[in-house]
């Protein structure tokens, strides 16, 4: 039976996520806001050892560099995250790792160009990652802050918004449960604790402090921690194959012996960067593919956030310290680029804590843990399924804050379908053929004798939320725009009042730079 004209809806759009404990400006007590940035600061710590741990052997390093650049990812990743929050898009983002710029960095590890010797080549590769880095940082900088992604961003509406944002948290699939699965009797325990500590124990045990839910990745790693431990020193895995060991064995990092107890990182500790023009391209490639899946990861970091949607100028000054933090990274030396952490984003959503405060805070641990290397290493030890069960929960909450846009769209119009289906098969289906493809034959579907050219065209293409995002955004902005139907259809009007800085009062209260620098630097 239809419903009658007048009868209220059931679930109303909203401008603001409901339902959030502490919004972006409102930090909780200062004892929980600590204990909750140590939080985002463990959540972190994934991506931030899993990447260097893979790319610094190849490079020729030991694990003494391996603790070396980790610390090194860890102090810049707390600078930028600071920077961010105060200056950028001012949400509660953490800015760190990303796998984007993996593929592109082991291409010019394997340049073939580098010398013999393990020290020297290690300190001339990583020269090499350097100089790519800083010129690719300017891409982002330039379209920060000309405003030019602005301009771009602005024909953005919650119709191809939604591809974007979806596939940025469930485009990193394989990150999920195949990560588990390296060492099933410590993931899927800490999966299954996790998801019964956030989502059931609350409602079992009522505190009405909020402790399980709120802190539930906490309760969940250190039991599943100490659990691995006690199979480690209790001979579990001796004689188990090297892989399983390096999954599983809380004691196989190397970390721990190898960092030193203080050292304070600092620019060009590895020589000066090296320039090559090919990898300089590729390099900033990487970081376009990063700047379009930032712009989602900021997206879901606002609604988790309890923030109305960003203006565009507020959008572009996020990326334009984005890429001051490439260039931070660039010359520090830290093997990878910043991005905006998807895991952390997630962990937004289960806290239901979006406060600037606590992120802010999470960005000293980042920095003080970085110093003291000893401490830090032991956090860093954690064995890496116990992370990759974590993503599980925090890439699909950022996936379905990608879904929840369509409620400001109209459902029961063929265009919406289209544009979303395709869309987002498309973003799913030819990464998956150019993954397979590199899978099968060791390198990607392009491949001519400049490798700088292949990876300008085959990463792209092997980014989920890249391909999703163009293709919807495209479709969104071409097809059929000019009916009068089609704007409240794809949910432009929602976002009009967004458009500018000034049009909406709550603009000021969110994204307001600090210290009365909105004289100085006006958003527009």
């Amino acid at each position: 039976m239809a419903a009658k004209a007048d009868e209220p809806q059931a679930h109303i759009p909203r401008d603001q996520l409901p339902n959030i404990a502490y919004c972006i400006t409102s930090p909780p007590p200062l004892p929980e806001a600590i204990l909750l940035g140590f939080q985002h600061f463990l959540v972190m710590l994934g991506t931030s050892v899993i990447i260097p741990s893979a790319l610094v052997p190849q490079m020729g390093g030991t694990n003494e560099e391996k603790a070396k650049v980790i610390q090194t990812l860890l102090f810049v990743a707390g600078i930028n995250t600071l920077n961010q929050t105060l200056f950028g898009s001012r949400l509660p983002a953490v800015i760190g790792a990303s796998y984007t710029f993996v593929p592109t960095t082991i291409s010019i590890i394997l340049a073939g160009r580098f010398s013999d010797d393990p020290e020297d080549k290690f300190k001339r590769i990583m020269r090499a990652i350097q100089g790519s880095f800083i010129v690719a940082s300017t891409l982002q900088i330039v379209l920060g802050f000309s405003g030019l992604w602005r301009n771009v961003t602005r024909f953005l509406s919650p119709l191809s918004a939604a591809p974007l944002v979806a596939l940025v948290g469930f485009g990193l699939y394989e990150l999920g449960f195949p990560g588990v699965a390296k060492c099933v009797e410590i993931g899927l325990p800490e999966l299954i604790i996790l998801v019964f500590v956030s989502q059931y124990l609350s409602h079992v045990v009522h505190s009405g402090k909020h402790l399980f839910d709120r802190f539930a990745v906490i309760f969940a790693i250190v039991i599943v921690w100490i659990y691995a431990h006690l199979l480690t020193v209790g001979g579990a895995y001796n004689g188990k194959a090297p892989k399983t060991q390096a999954s599983c064995r809380t004691d196989r990092s190397g970390l721990i012996d190898a960092a030193p107890w203080i050292r304070v990182p600092y620019p060009f500790q590895w020589g000066a960067p090296s320039f090559d023009a090919g990898e300089a391209f590729a390099m900033m490639m990487a970081a376009f593919v990063s700047l379009v899946e930032s712009t989602g990861s900021f997206m879901a970091v606002e609604r988790y956030a309890s923030a109305t949607h960003m203006p565009p100028s507020v959008l572009s000054r996020g990326v334009g310290w984005q890429g001051v933090g490439i260039l931070i990274a660039g010359l520090f030396g830290t093997v990878n680029a910043a991005s905006v952490s998807v895991e952390n984003a997630g962990l937004l959503a289960l806290t239901r804590v979006g406060s600037r405060r606590v992120v802010q805070i999470s960005a000293g641990f980042m920095i003080f843990f970085s110093i003291l290397g000893k401490f830090g290493a032991v956090f860093a030890s954690i064995p890496a399924p116990i992370f990759a069960a974590l993503y599980c929960l925090f890439f699909a909450y950022v996936g379905a804050v990608g879904l929840s846009f369509l409620q400001f769209c109209n459902l029961n119009s063929f265009r919406t379908k289209f544009i979303l289906g395709f869309s987002v098969f498309l973003g799913l289906s030819i990464p998956q053929y150019f993954n397979e493809y590199i899978a099968i034959n060791g390198r990607g579907p392009v491949h001519t004798s400049a490798r700088w050219f292949n990876d300008m065209v085959n990463v792209p293409f092997s980014s989920e939320p890249f391909v999703a995002g163009i293709v919807a955004y495209f479709l969104d902005n071409t097809l059929h725009k000019r009916d009068g139907s089609i704007r409240k259809d794809r949910g432009k009007h929602w976002w009009d009042k967004f458009r500018s800085f000034k049009t909406d009062t709550r603009s000021e209260e969110f994204y307001a730079l600090p210290f009365k620098l909105n004289k100085y630097f006006p958003s527009v």
